[in-house]
């Protein structure tokens, strides 16, 4: 939720500028006060999804079983029994699983939220793609710190710092 909730009370998109969360920040820099900044963003983030939960139509559970996506299958996966029972909602999902949505023409630029930070979502000429230059590898921003973080420590320390961090060890080999 770090940067996803600073994104979304600095620039607002959707329903952001609606609900009500605090944006958790440390004060010592260490890997206890990341661990408690840690567990602060996902107990905004479960706020945030509990305030979401009662703008759904109908609240929570969905009692008056109104539809919540947009029935045009060309947009929103169709549901799964349609796909196995029907031509038209399989080609549907087949072309969204593998092309994505078609965007409008033109240009496009539109970032969102993303766990590991902002997720940027380029289109040029009706197709999306993330934009590499805008959208670096996580694990570059998270190691880049380790040279201000690990030196006077001991080794057994590299542990639960490199812990504290926001790795994706699967980039590491990028």
């Amino acid at each position: 939720m770090a940067s996803s909730t600073i994104c979304g009370r600095h620039h607002p998109y959707l329903v952001y500028d609606q609900l009500e969360f605090d944006v958790p920040v440390g004060s010592v820099g260490d890997c206890y006060d990341r661990y408690l900044v840690r567990l602060e963003e996902m107990r905004q983030s479960v706020r945030i999804l509990h305030q979401c939960l009662d703008r759904l139509p109908g609240g929570p559970e969905n009692e008056s079983k109104e539809p919540i996506n947009v029935p045009d299958y060309k947009v929103v996966l169709p549901p799964k029994e349609k796909v196995l029972t029907r031509m038209e909602e399989l080609i549907h999902q087949f072309i969204l699983v593998t092309q994505g949505v078609n965007a409008p023409p033109g240009e496009v630029y539109f970032a969102a939220e993303n766990p590991k930070g902002q997720l940027v979502l380029h289109s040029q000429q009706g197709r999306w793609h993330a934009t590499p230059a805008e959208n670096p590898l996580a694990v570059l921003r998270e190691s880049q710190r380790c040279s201000l973080l690990l030196p006077g420590h001991m080794v057994g320390d590299t542990v639960a710092i490199l812990g504290s961090l926001d790795f994706v060890m699967g980039e590491c080999d990028r």
